[in-house]
């Protein structure tokens, strides 16, 4: 029995299929891997899809963002923002609804420490909770919802929202996406989380830690460590995991969406958590060597002065394989070269080198439409480890 059959039966045994997805590499048309390489979004999720995968769940993420801050009144606002935090807890503590409905703001985050506690039953029984672990990204963005206005007042109170509620409202904005409504149920995203965790190498102890399993399947291997010990490798994991989504600029996280073989070289298209598809043609010894199949999480880099830049908000003709539409946010002027920084979407930004004889050609200025464009021959893959 592997690790992902093992959670499953421990997940209530819902289903005896592993979660794992079988992947072989894509045989797409040229047309359809030419046009996979330009900015698009992920097709949606089969509805006999087991569950939601890591580029999905950055989607189902960003939906609700995008959600809440259309709130326009102050109550639609604090539900929205309730519901957010909600989500943002179960999608990455893997903890059940139940659970997150009885925290209690105030009680239950330990900033300093960056831990969340989820009671086991009683209002105030905090001293039989279980602690989970939050990322500093995580952890930042939590604080900023409780730290609104509408919320404040909230802080002394439970979450408790009513579960149909919630349900309704996760099924809409999943729907939304364009996937299935079944997989965006808070059981289903408690399943999708803890499979996106053993897919990126945490030990299976650690996750059923992490999820509450009352009794974990202790293997030979772990049986010598403590449950502190187990904690400290759920953290050391979840901050490695963090670390990747929000790193450097100029990097985009996904998944390879198609592989295109050819005599010595392939063309690898990633999709990416934002919506996007990068493409990018390495030798066919490095896609041997990185393991790359559909499915396969990795990060795509690209130097900044790599990057070209066009003014303008029609889709610019030109031989870039890569183009992502952005506002410059930053432009810092220098004698012989120029730094402009592009925000693509709400979580990537993409810096350019480019020659300050090009930048006054463009007379880029901080809020205008740019595209940003490279060639599938700079962008640098490291898989997942």
């Amino acid at each position: 029995m592997d690790k992902q059959e093992a959670l499953t039966i421990h997940m209530g045994g819902r289903s005896a299929k592993k979660t794992e997805r079988r992947v072989a590499t894509s045989t797409a048309a040229p047309s359809e891997t030419k046009q996979a390489a330009h900015r698009g979004r992920s097709g949606s999720s089969r509805d006999d899809s087991p569950c939601l995968d890591s580029v999905q769940l950055g989607q189902l993420e960003q939906s609700f963002c995008q959600w809440q801050r259309q709130a326009r009144r102050t109550d639609q606002r604090r539900s929205r923002s309730r519901l957010l935090l909600v989500f943002l807890l179960i999608r990455y503590t893997g903890a059940k609804l139940n659970e997150v409905l009885m925290v209690q703001p105030n009680r239950d985050f330990d900033w300093e420490r960056s831990v969340v506690c989820f009671c086991s039953g009683a209002e105030d029984d905090v001293a039989s909770g279980r602690e989970v672990h939050l990322s500093k990204t995580l952890a930042a963005a939590l604080r900023d919802l409780l730290d609104e206005p509408t919320l404040q007042p909230l802080a002394e109170q439970r979450l408790q929202l009513d579960p149909g509620f919630v349900r309704r409202k996760f099924y809409e904005r999943t729907v939304a996406c364009g996937f299935a409504k079944r997989l965006g149920g808070p059981e289903m995203l408690r399943k999708a989380r803890a499979t996106e965790l053993l897919q990126g190498n945490m030990p299976l102890p650690a996750v059923q830690m992490m999820l509450g399993h009352s009794s974990p399947s202790l293997t030979s291997s772990y049986v010598s460590f403590s449950a502190e010990e187990i904690r400290s490798v759920a953290r050391h994991f979840l901050e490695r995991e963090d670390r990747r989504r929000t790193s450097a600029r100029n990097t985009f996280f996904g998944k390879v969406e198609t592989i295109r073989r050819g005599t010595i070289q392939s063309l690898v298209v990633l999709a990416t958590i934002d919506g996007f598809s990068i493409a990018t043609v390495i030798t066919n010894d490095s896609l041997e060597r990185l393991g790359l199949c559909r499915g396969r999480l990795l990060t795509a880099e690209v130097k900044a002065p790599l990057v070209m830049l066009q003014a303008g908000e029609e889709p610019p003709l030109c031989s870039a394989d890569n183009r992502l539409k952005g506002s410059v946010v930053a432009v810092t002027p220098g004698p012989v070269t120029s730094e402009c920084v592009v925000r693509v979407s709400e979580g990537v930004e993409v810096c350019a080198i480019i020659s300050s004889a090009q930048r006054s050609v463009l007379d880029l200025r901080v809020g205008m439409a740019v595209w940003v464009l490279f060639s599938c021959f700079a962008v640098v893959l490291q898989a997942d480890d």
